[in-house]
């Protein structure tokens, strides 16, 4: 049976100390990403504590590992159901329950509730589509929610929302986005400088890496329609593709031959693997195409990228975190299908600090002009930046909620 079944069955490991932990819940990547710096915070407040960090997938598992600290332990979030709830938390007995964005599961709620565990939402937001099904459940949805004791919701219309469900009112505080919080200089401070990093990657001063991230089926192909179509006209461009899920990394090796370009897994090119980036070689010819077959590293290949496109946009799956290659003043291109991060998308593209294409012909039309307009290239990025910087702060407010709590529990 995989471990990671086991857990969600509430099997544990019978012989671990738990120690009255923080158990943070966070669903897959982007959430489990977010919550790095808040955990970090939290421990330089309560040095004593320890972690247990629990996702859904298995992508996220893999994040939260890397996050996690000697004494953490990083599990699955058990199925809600009552005897598996019941027995999971009597087993972890947590201090406080933190949950990431929105995840609201009855039989959970309701235990630790009972057990006067403190339980609190972090990043909180209410989506279009998630308002109008709780509003056709308001009688039973706003009971549950008012089991819950803090909401740190990301902007005033999560919380109206919220309020509109039934939630009392002075539960719920506006604290920002977490995602803003990202921290660059995790990324940028290298072992080696910027220029080895693209040499290491067969990029010599004058070539562009375009990064498509996050795809998804249906957009690699669109991707290398643009790029053969890019070559005739600019000859000192690369490509690197980051699939959303890397066990997709041999279905777009075949996509990428039949485009008749030599796929390159980092994985492969890597004599380490968990450093890639320090020791790609140099490409083998102007034919590869690279495949970022790995989880955690996406920030650093953004960190010598040109040019980024974010995936899940051009197909219909609501799009990806734009926040990164932003907080790297990086150019950035999105599909029009962006609705998992309306409001973010919204705010960007008000203050003209992302450009949204609708097809190939579009998306190739704007990374021509990009690369032969530096300037544009360069003022795209650092609106983008300019973003991220001005709505910082929402990891030191959430902190200090949740660090109150505890040391009334401690």
């Amino acid at each position: 049976m995989h471990p990671g079944f086991r857990m969600r069955l509430g099997i544990l490991p019978k012989d671990r100390e738990y120690n009255r932990p923080v158990w943070i819940h966070s669903v897959s990547v982007g959430e489990t990403i977010s919550v790095k710096h808040l955990i970090e915070a939290l421990r330089a407040d309560l040095p004593q504590k320890r972690f247990v960090i629990s996702t859904v997938t298995a992508t996220g598992n893999k994040i939260a590992k890397a996050i996690a600290a000697e004494g953490d332990f990083v599990t699955y979030l058990p199925l809600d159901l009552s005897f598996i709830v019941r027995k999971v938390i009597d087993r972890i007995n947590p201090s406080i329950f933190i949950i990431t964005e929105t995840e609201f599961w009855p039989n959970l709620i309701y235990y630790l509730s009972r057990e006067n565990i403190p339980i609190i939402v972090v990043n909180g937001r209410i989506s279009d589509n998630s308002f109008k099904g709780y509003l056709c459940i308001k009688s039973l949805i706003g009971p549950l929610l008012n089991r819950i004791d803090t909401f740190c919701v990301q902007t005033q219309k999560d919380a109206d929302r919220l309020s509109a469900l039934g939630v009392i009112r002075s539960k719920i505080k506006i604290t920002g986005n977490m995602k803003f919080d990202i921290k660059v200089k995790d990324y940028t401070e290298l072992k080696r400088d910027y220029t080895d990093y693209r040499m290491r990657f067969g990029l010599n001063a004058q070539d562009r890496l375009f990064i498509a991230a996050s795809t998804h089926q249906g957009e690699e192909e669109i991707i290398l329609s643009v790029y053969q179509r890019l070559l005739q006209e600019v000859v000192n461009i690369k490509l690197l593709i980051v699939p959303r899920h890397p066990e997709r990394a041999a279905a777009i090796e075949k996509i990428i031959d039949k485009y008749n370009f030599s796929p390159q897994r980092i994985s492969y090119l890597s004599s380490t693997a968990g450093s890639a980036l320090q020791h790609v070689p140099q490409a083998p010819d102007r034919t590869a195409v690279f495949i970022l077959d790995t989880v955690g590293q996406l920030m650093y290949f953004y960190a010598i990228s040109d040019i980024v496109f974010v995936g899940g946009s051009l197909v219909k799956k609501g799009g990806h975190n734009i926040l990164e290659p932003a907080s790297l003043s990086k150019p950035m291109l999105i599909g029009p299908h962006m609705f998992n991060f309306l409001d973010i998308t919204n705010l960007f593209l008000k203050a003209n600090a992302v450009i949204m294409v609708r097809d190939a012909g579009e998306l190739k039309t704007n990374i021509r002009e990009l690369l032969r307009n530096e300037s544009k290239m360069n003022g795209l990025g650092q609106m983008a930046k300019g973003i991220i910087l001005k709505n910082r702060g929402a990891t030191l407010k959430n902190k200090e909620i949740i660090t109150k709590i505890l040391k009334k529990i401690v």
